[in-house]
């Protein structure tokens, strides 16, 4: 038995290596994203464009109000510049029509799935790249960006994801 911990703590080991350099790759393009301000969008798994700030100001972004709630803290609302999803996946000819959600990843992994119908909700879902006219920054600078979503109907802040990188039809 005692000579199993260590085989085990070994293969655990190894695997974690082989993983890491497997993912090397991945968080690399993920990062050079974040730094060219860019949003990969997918459909069923397969990458249809790249969509960066100044096309996403083409799309004449509007100021709106959301409340933001932290864990333990009363809501505080701010102003955020951004466009909404819909508009951008329209832009871009995305149908919605026959999908049943919309996977928004961001840079550290965290995902969102969001609901066709709430995405479609006329004033709800937004890609926000500024709050109190200040760009959101990166997770580096201790910002949430260069981009975030916002879902103005989530009363509680919980869906919301910062640093986002990928949006993805299914």
């Amino acid at each position: 038995m005692k000579k199993f911990i260590p085989i085990a703590i070994a293969v655990l080991i190894i695997i974690v290596g082989i993983s890491a350099y497997l993912n090397r790759g991945y968080v690399k393009d993920k990062q050079t994203m974040v730094e060219n301000a860019s949003i990969v969008l997918k459909e069923d798994d397969e990458e249809i464009d790249v969509v960066d700030l100044a096309w996403i100001e083409d799309l004449q972004p509007i100021e709106f109000k959301a409340n933001l709630k932290s864990s333990g803290k009363d809501p505080v609302e701010h102003s955020y510049k951004g466009v909404a999803l819909r508009k951008v996946l329209e832009s871009k000819n995305l149908s919605l029509e026959d999908k049943q959600q919309i996977n928004i990843r961001s840079i550290d992994g965290y995902t969102v799935a969001l609901g066709v119908q709430e995405v479609l909700e006329e004033d709800n879902v937004y890609i926000a790249y500024e709050r109190n006219g200040e760009p959101l920054g990166r997770k580096e600078e201790g910002g949430s960006g260069p981009y975030q979503i916002i879902l103005r109907k989530d009363p509680f802040s919980q869906r919301w994801a910062k640093f986002v990188v990928e949006v993805e039809l299914q």
